[in-house]
């Protein structure tokens, strides 16, 4: 679990361990006895924070939209160019290389997963694809295709996934790493 921030809350503490065992084992196999559990807490006080399963969930969606922005807006401030923020998003498959191979990717796990129960948060969850296709969108029009923006958006989006899901199905970091080389050039290539 990441460093805690003094200034953080139980229910920030619930939340993250929420998220984490969301992403590794996914919705259904995480009750909130293994989130209690994770943070040392009484049931007794998750059950002062959440009173259903669903509550943590949409909390967990609404965290990571958040940290998404997060992360959108540091690449802007860090990255002067579009190019190099875009290549900040497709780089987002080696850094988290380790937990990809593992677990494949968060976004589309939860996602998939709403919709096979066909849960209510289905639509919720997908709106992290909707952000990073949005932002991608923002950045290829600067990059100067504003005609093809969206086009290259939807198509990133859907190589980046495609990577990560295959090579978390085969295990195979060096589709991973061959694969991502790959997207960078295309990148060049526009």
């Amino acid at each position: 679990m990441a460093e805690v921030d003094i200034k953080t809350t139980t229910r920030d503490h619930i939340i993250a361990a929420a998220d984490e065992l969301i992403y590794q084992q996914g919705f259904s196999k995480t009750s909130f006895a293994h989130i209690a559990e994770k943070i040392s807490i009484s049931r007794g006080n998750f059950y002062y924070h959440f009173k259903n399963k669903d509550q943590i969930l949409d909390a967990v969606i609404h965290f990571r939209m958040a940290k998404t922005h997060t992360t959108l807006q540091q690449w802007e401030a860090l990255n002067s160019t579009p190019h190099e923020r875009i290549t900040c998003y497709i780089n987002v498959l080696i850094t988290h290389q380790k937990d990809i191979l593992r677990f494949g990717c968060a976004m589309s796990n939860l996602s998939n997963e709403l919709s096979r129960l066909d849960h209510l948060a289905k639509g919720n969850s997908a709106m992290l694809f909707v952000l990073y296709r949005t932002w991608l969108r923002r950045q290829f029009a600067l990059l100067g295709g504003k005609q093809m923006a969206d086009k290259h958006a939807l198509h990133l989006i859907v190589q980046w996934q495609g990577i990560a899901t295959l090579a978390n199905a085969l295990n195979d970091p060096n589709l991973l790493t061959q694969e991502t080389a790959k997207l960078h050039q295309w990148l060049q290539s526009l």
